[in-house]
Parts: structure tokens; sequence; C-alpha cells
């Protein structure tokens, strides 16, 4: 029976929450229709939008806008909006009044017009997606087409930042679009350049000049200090796709060579993390700077292929031949470390580029381990390493490590303790919020449109710092979390929306609970005009009452605030005239006075429990509207009561009689065992599905069902003949309690599965870099 109720419980919350994302019948299309006046009212500065305009008897537009339409989903993870505009035929405005106007696409940032775009270019989603980046990008990506152009680019970024220069044999492709949703996320840490021009990719000395195929090169022109030498460059060797150019930044970005200091089996790199092998060069203090040398030129021509560490005799005690120089850890998880006598550079390149010559290698060590029994006895730590190290680099580069990169191992202790140092020290000044992120999701521009005030944003990406993510407890991405004054930090779990997110922030500015010094403060808080910089936010204030002989009360109330704190607005006053204000609402501390609409109604409730629990239960329950409107979002917090629903069905706002009627058998019966609520099948079009669920086809609305979706799945339909009142409902529900009703249709007691997969992101890293160790513990 548990199993046939989850069944049923899960059947609607699928309906409602995931029914919208898949294209079925009935489900809500990304893609917006309005009318010219709708979308020009619209229109929201800094927020960018891709229009068409169309009349409905267009024939040819169909196969256009299915690819827009595709599109929506990739443009909205960016913060762009997809609208079809509707044209009047009296409309002779300039984008519908014109029949060349009618075959082309209009990106808007606010009101202002930033591009047009034929139809014809917009062909299918990569191109729509490319196209409209490419042209919000503009500032932020160069196109170049000539030598010339480049060079001038690349001199001006010298000593400042990287450059990442991809060539397309042409734009609107899937490479073009994976360029333009790197420069994206990481346009703002380095400069993006992209060209067309086959003869330009032959010109940068690429050494695969196939200009048929995608190119990519990270130009390392931050480390460039002469002005008349050209940057160095990396190749990405992978094709062009979006995964393979974040792998590949995050390679560039890694510390050219790492120093470490502990057992070589402990030691864990981005190069590791991403499939990769690492290579230890085995120093000792005596011969630190030849060798440093040597690992930053083994490290330079092994970049992008493998990693490059600089590892200590003398902090570490390896137990190991003493003229082993080089050590090799591959990324497969138990495989040992193994360490190797190599004579120059070029067979510490020759070993990672190919992986027979380990072998061979390791065959002619064992041949000579007996002879070197006594020597490695004998290992004496003052002894130099052999001078291959010294004498056979004969091009080392002297370049400076990256500081901030101090530590490979992201998830060492060092690192660790700056990124708290940084948290804490931060929230001493005011209320921090920490995004912690896996990859790049794309919530920049949400935060960028909350526009609060004394509030600091930060973000935390786990594949950089796993240690800092583990700590922190984050499991899921992304992750909000709250940091106040150094005290606690809390997890935001509500909805992922501008306005949810932004009421959340400012409840999380105010003290929860808020602690009122006079009577003529909690009379004004009770009113909703304390505490002023919430007094635009329409909300349900909770005030405790209590006196000095119910402390327990008022610190199991005082925990339930921390609990709280962003849901809900609660103050509490517990001075020697509280049994004043109690005597107004008729209530005798402790005591919850519950003020909805703005104080006009005050509500006074016994706190007859006293633990936080308990309390924080209660008022989460006494929050709930009498009558909700069942949305999306709000669905979780009513099922969560495990009670049967009776909800009215409109297409739109529900009559006032219904309303009323509704109302009084809410208020009348809210003690009784169900939900009666409404669904507006305008504002939450998957009410339809939900309807088709249980009738097979929509019925006439407004209709009135009972459903139990805890117990036998059984769906009645209110008599059609009858009018909505009290007393009707009341009447009928007598009925069904008696068991004289036949329902209408009974819930299937199979699970209710997701007619396609889950997007599982990790399984899709997995298949495009099998090379890649994932964790998955």
């Amino acid at each position: 029976m548990a199993a046939q109720k989850d069944g049923w419980v899960f059947s609607f919350s699928f309906l409602l929450f995931c029914a919208s994302f898949i294209p079925m019948q009935g489900s809500v299309s990304l893609l917006q229709a309005l009318s010219p006046q709708e979308y020009f009212s619209s229109l929201q500065a800094g927020r960018a939008s891709l229009a068409y305009f169309s009349h409905k008897a267009s024939p040819g537009a169909q196969p256009f806008l299915e690819q827009i339409e595709n599109s929506a989903k990739a443009l909205q993870d960016y913060g762009i909006s997809v609208v079809k505009v509707n044209c009047p035929k009296e409309d002779v405005s300039r984008y519908c009044g014109k029949e060349d106007a009618l075959r082309k696409a209009y990106l808007f940032r606010g009101n202002v017009l930033i591009r047009e775009f034929p139809t014809d270019a917009l062909f299918d989603v990569n191109s729509i997606v490319a196209n409209v980046l490419f042209a919000l990008l503009f500032n932020e990506v160069k196109y170049v087409e000539t030598l010339a152009d480049l060079q001038n680019i690349e001199n001006a970024l010298k000593g400042r930042l990287n450059m990442v220069f991809a060539y397309v044999p042409a734009t609107g492709t899937a490479e073009h679009r994976a360029v333009m949703e790197a420069a994206f996320v990481y346009g703002t840490v380095h400069q993006f350049v992209l060209t067309t021009e086959a003869t330009l990719l032959k010109d940068t000395g690429s050494d695969e000049p196939d200009v048929s195929s995608a190119r990519l090169l990270f130009c390392h022109c931050q480390r460039a200090t002469d002005l008349a030498q050209p940057c160095r460059r990396t190749a990405m060797r992978q094709a062009l796709t979006m995964l393979n150019i974040h792998r590949h930044l995050k390679l560039m970005g890694a510390p050219l060579v790492t120093e470490v200091a502990e057992d070589p089996e402990k030691v864990s790199t981005v190069h590791l993390q991403l499939g990769l092998p690492l290579v230890f060069i085995l120093s000792q203090k005596e011969t630190y700077e030849a060798d440093r040398r040597t690992a930053e030129f083994v490290a330079w021509q092994l970049l992008g292929k493998a990693g490059v560490a600089l590892l200590s005799r003398d902090l570490v005690d390896l137990n190991i031949l003493l003229r082993s120089n080089v050590a090799l850890k591959i990324p497969d998880e138990g495989v040992p470390v193994k360490y190797l006598v190599l004579e120059d550079t070029d067979e510490v390149i020759t070993l990672v580029e190919d992986k027979s010559k380990v072998e061979q290698i390791q065959e002619g060590e064992e041949e000579e381990e007996e002879e070197d029994e006594d020597e490695k006895e004998n290992n004496n730590q003052g002894v130099q390493l052999p001078t291959w190290a010294l004498s056979r680099c004969m091009r080392c580069v002297r370049i400076q490590p990256r500081r901030m990169h101090a530590k490979a191992n992201r998830s060492s202790g060092s690192i660790n303790t700056k990124i708290y140092d940084n948290i804490q020290r931060n929230s001493q000044k005011s209320l921090f919020f920490n995004l912690f992120f896996f990859f790049h999701i794309i919530y920049m521009y949400l935060f960028s449109s909350l526009g609060t005030r004394g509030v600091l944003l930060s973000r935390v990406n786990c594949w950089d710092w796993p240690g800092v993510c583990t700590k922190e407890n984050v499991t899921q991405f992304p992750t909000i979390k709250i940091y106040e004054k150094g005290e606690r930090s809390v997890m935001y779990d509500g909805m992922w929306g501008t306005e949810d997110l932004t009421s959340f922030i400012m409840l999380s500015r105010v003290p929860c609970p808020l602690k009122l010094a006079t009577i003529d403060e909690a009379e004004g808080y009770l009113r909703g005009e304390f505490p002023s910089e919430l007094s635009s936010y329409h909300h349900t204030s909770v005030l405790g009452l209590f006196s000095t002989a119910t402390s327990e009360a008022r610190e199991a109330f005082e925990e339930a605030g921390n609990i709280l704190s962003g849901h809900v607005t609660m103050g509490m006053y517990f001075e020697d005239d509280a049994l004043a204000l109690s005597r107004k609402y008729a209530v005798s501390p402790p005591a919850l006075l519950l003020a909805r609409s703005g104080g006009r109604s005050v509500e006074g409730i016994a706190l007859s429990k006293q633990s936080s629990q308990d309390m924080v239960q209660m008022i989460r329950y006494e929050l709930l509207d009498i009558f909700p409107e069942i949305t999306v979002q709000n669905l979780p917090r009513y099922l969560q009561l495990g009670k049967p629903f009776l909800i009215l069905f409109s297409d739109g706002d529900i009559g006032q009689m219904e309303s009323k009627e509704m109302l009084k058998l809410a208020k009348g019966r809210r003690q009784q065992a169900f939900v009666a609520c409404w669904l507006n099948l305008k504002k939450t079009p998957v009410g339809r599905g939900v309807l088709k669920a249980y009738f097979a086809t929509v019925p006439s609305l407004p209709l009135l069902v009972w459903v139990n979706l805890h117990a036998e799945g059984q769906v009645f339909k209110f008599p059609s003949e009858q009018t909505i009142t009290e007393m009707n409902v009341l009447s009928w529900l007598e009925k069904l309690k008696a068991g004289l009703e036949i329902p209408s249709s009974t819930l299937s007691e199979e699970d209710w599965k997701p007619p396609l997969p889950a997007y599982d992101f990790l399984q899709m890293m997995e298949t495009a870099m099998p090379e890649l160790p994932l964790h998955t513990s």
C-alpha cells in the first residue's frame, strides 16, 4: 500500500513539475506568443530577447518556428527569452508592416535593437545559439580577418591576459556555438578571438593546417615579457566541443610546474583528475635551480598532455633507488607510482607520448635491481642527482610560476584556509552569499538581476575546489549558502527564480527572530511597518509573545527562527508589559500572533508545544493560505500535509461567487483532513495534463474535483448540474464518505516514471572523456 500511495503522489507531482519540460500535447512551450504591444511592454532593461514577427497565416514560417522553439531552452540558460510576436493584419509598423521584415528575427537588449538576423541564417539550434551569443558578445569576442589584426590584439594582451584563438570554417556551426558558449563563461578571464579565414590559421604556424576542421589555440600572453616575441601557443587536440574547451582551459590554467613535498601516492592535481598522467622530476637542495629549469622545459613540451611536478628528496623520505630521477603517476586507481632512471628530457617526453616505452624501461630496471640493492641500502641524501639534469637540458626556459597556484592539490588545507578566511571576513561585514557549482551552470544572469544592496556575492567551482565543497557539505549543484556575521551558514532550498531568491535575500538580512523593545514597535511590526526595509514585501508576520516565566519556550522560538530564517518574518516580544499586549489579542504567553494583510487581520495562537521542531512545523502550517492557488512552486508545501485535495480547476480567475463559497468551506472545515484549493490553467497550463490523466479528456470548466493521492487514488467529479456552494459541496462530501458516489477514475497503481531518462551530466562527461575517472562515492 505504501508503494501504491507513493506512486499516486508521484503521478500528480510529476505531471505538475515535469510535464512542462517535455514536448507533449498540453505542455508549456518556452516559445512565448505575444502581441506587439505585449512584447514591447514586457521588455526589461538589460534583459536580452530574440523576437520573430509573423502573421498567423504565414505558410513558410513553420520550419523556422520549429527551430527557434527548439533553441528556446538553450537560450534561456543564458538569460535570453525567445518570443513569437503575432502581428495583426492591420499593423503597418516597422516590424509587422513590411514583407522583408517578416523574414527576419530581431535581437533586443531591453528595448534597444542589437541585431537583425535573416531567417535563413538561423537554420538550426546551433546556428541560432551561436549567432545570438556572437551578437551579444560582440565587444568580448574579437573577430579578425588578417594576421596584422591578430598580432595587434596579441601585443595589447602581453603581460595582462591570455588569449583563446579559435578558427571555425563557417559561422552558425556546432563548433561556432561551442566557442561562443565558452566565451560566455570564460570571457571575463581570457580574451576570445575568432576567425573564419583559413589563411590566417596557416599564418599562425599551426602544425595541422587542415582548414576543413575547426581549431582552437590557447595563447599564453599573460606570461609574455618580450614584446618582440609572439605568445606561446598550445593547440587543443580534441574536437571543438564545449566540454573539450572547458577541459583544455582548465589544463592551461593549472600551474606549469607544481612543487610538492609529500608522498607522490598522495598527490592529486587537475591533470590526474582529468585523466592525464603526472610526471615527477626528483630534485634535491644542491641541484634545485637546474632541476626547476628542467621541469619547466618538460612542462612546456607536455602541456595539455601531462602535468609536471618537482619533488624534493630532502623533504620526503622515499624508499627508492638513489639514481632514480623521474617518477610517473597515472590516473588509473590502484596503480602504484613508477620510479624510473632516464638519461635526458627527450626520454621523459617520449615516456608520456609513447606508453609502450614505460614497459621497456621497467624491464631494464628489473634486470639491474639486484645490482642496485647495496646502493639503495646506503642511500645518502647528501649525494647529488646525476648530472643529466644539468647538462642535457639545453633549452630550459626561465618562467616564474603563478604564485596564486602555489599548490596544485586544490583540496589542500592552505588553499581551503584562504577561502574560509575570505568567507569569514566578508560575512563579518554583511550578509555573504556563496554559489557552489560544478563545471559551470549559468546563474550569473540570475545574480546580476537581483539588484540588492549590502549583500556580497561569491562563487566556488567545486571542480576546482573539491575540498572546500566537501567541508561545506555541498552534495548537489548548484547550491547557495548564506553566511551571516560569521556565526552560521544557511543552505538555500527554495525555487531558483529571481523573485524567490530576492525575497529570500531580503528576509535573510533581517534578524530572525527580530527582538522588539517596546509595545509600539511590536504593534508596528504587526502592521507591517517594521522593519522598514521589508515594507514593500507582502508577507505574513509572526510575533512571539513571552513572559519572564516562559524562558524555555522563548529559547525554542529563537531556534525555530534560525531554522526559518529567509523564509518567514518572525518577531519576538518578552518585555514586562507583554501581558498587556497578550490581553489585547486574547491569548496568554507563550503565544503566537499571526498578522495577515498588513495587520488588518491578527490571529492569536497558544503555544502548547515548546520544542523548536514543533514550533517550526506549526508556523509553516499556519502560514499556508486558507484557500491557495496551486502552482508548481507551492505544490510541495501542500503535498507534505498528506491530505486529500479538493481542487477547483478553472480556465482563468475563478468567479466571485465560487471564490466566496470555497473560502467559506475552507475556513469552516480547516481542521478537517483535506486541502481546499484551486488551479488556474492559464497560469499553470500543466493542469490540462492533470485533467487528461484523470478523465482522458479535458472536461468543461470550472470543475471541482476530489482526489486522494495518499490513499486509494480515486478521483471524484462534482456534479456539473449543481452550483458550487458551501452546502452543496458539504453534502456531496458526505456522500463520498458514505460510499454513495462512484469515482470517475482511479489512478494507476504502477509507478509513473519519466518517459525520458534524466539528464545525467556526470555520465555525459564519462562518455565524452572515458579517460576521466569519476568518483561516484
